[in-house]
């Protein structure tokens, strides 16, 4: 399974959750995968609803055992019976201007800021974040390189004149030679030859978002649906919002839409038409 993985070019983290989740199925029943069937997909499937997963999270699963059944094993027969399951469209809570300011002034550190500032900066997944290079900082062009970010494809985005000046800032302070936000060992204190971990990220955005009071869930990918959102009320388009995302489909870009308050406020109700008497008790 992972040879043909690698074969069709699947990201290392996609192929790590793919192996993972088949062999959780394979010890759910204590027998080699392939020897499983559709009766024991079934079941498994419920497994993991009962379990009240994520439905991202079931999903995950769900593509991971179409693969091994139907590339590794050449079944293509065995779609059928493993569905994906409906997922349900929750809307995101967005943070507003001033809750990400007040989360940016909230970091413990200028390495802190400036990650915060980088995820909202720029609107970056939290994996694209993770693996950036100094050398992807183009302040000539004010740009901002993603190398192989999701499926493989590169981008570019805005580097903004205040992002820029808290990256020197934060160079000079801790000077980063390869990653631009590398690994930190516990015990030494000191930086590693890889980059840092999603974990460390997500715990930076706890920490800032605790000391600014914030009530609203905080996380890297929250700061990147602030930043489209943002974007959008600023009246940018929708489609170089989808390119400054990276998303391959418009239609992934166009939910944004929905939770605008520009957009949503500037339609007037056809209640607001009626000649309605306002003295009426209703």
């Amino acid at each position: 399974m992972l040879e043909e993985l690698q074969r069709r070019n699947y990201s290392e983290s996609t192929a790590r959750a793919y192996m993972r989740a088949v062999k959780g199925f394979a010890e759910r029943f204590g027998c080699s995968p392939d020897r499983l069937g559709a009766e024991q997909i079934r079941q498994y499937q419920l497994h993991l609803i009962q379990r009240k997963l994520d439905w991202k999270t079931i999903e995950q699963q769900t593509a991971a055992l179409r693969f091994f059944f139907v590339k590794t094993l050449g079944r293509p027969l065995m779609a059928e019976n493993i569905p994906f399951p409906k997922t349900p469209q929750r809307l995101p809570s967005i943070l507003s201007q001033e809750e990400v300011g007040r989360l940016i002034a909230g970091a413990r550190s200028i390495r802190h800021r400036a990650l915060l500032m980088v995820l909202y900066g720029t609107g970056l997944r939290l994996a694209e974040v993770c693996h950036l290079r100094v050398s992807d900082i183009d302040s000539q062009r004010m740009i901002l390189h993603v190398r192989e970010g999701k499926g493989r494809r590169d981008r570019d985005v805005m580097l903004s004149p205040v992002l820029l000046d808290t990256l020197r800032a934060y160079w000079k302070h801790r000077r980063p030679r390869a990653w631009l936000f590398p690994g930190h060992d516990k015990v030494t204190r000191q930086f590693v030859d890889k980059p840092i971990t999603s974990g460390a990220v997500y715990q930076a955005c706890q920490e800032a978002a605790k000391k600014a009071q914030l009530t609203k869930h905080v996380s890297p990918h929250a700061l990147r649906h602030a930043f489209a959102t943002h974007l959008l009320e600023a009246g940018t388009d929708l489609r170089t919002i989808q390119v400054l995302l990276g998303h391959a489909s418009i239609k992934t870009t166009t939910i944004y839409l929905r939770i605008s308050q520009r957009h949503i406020g500037a339609v007037t109700s056809p209640l607001d038409s009626l000649e309605l008497n306002r003295d009426r008790e209703s």
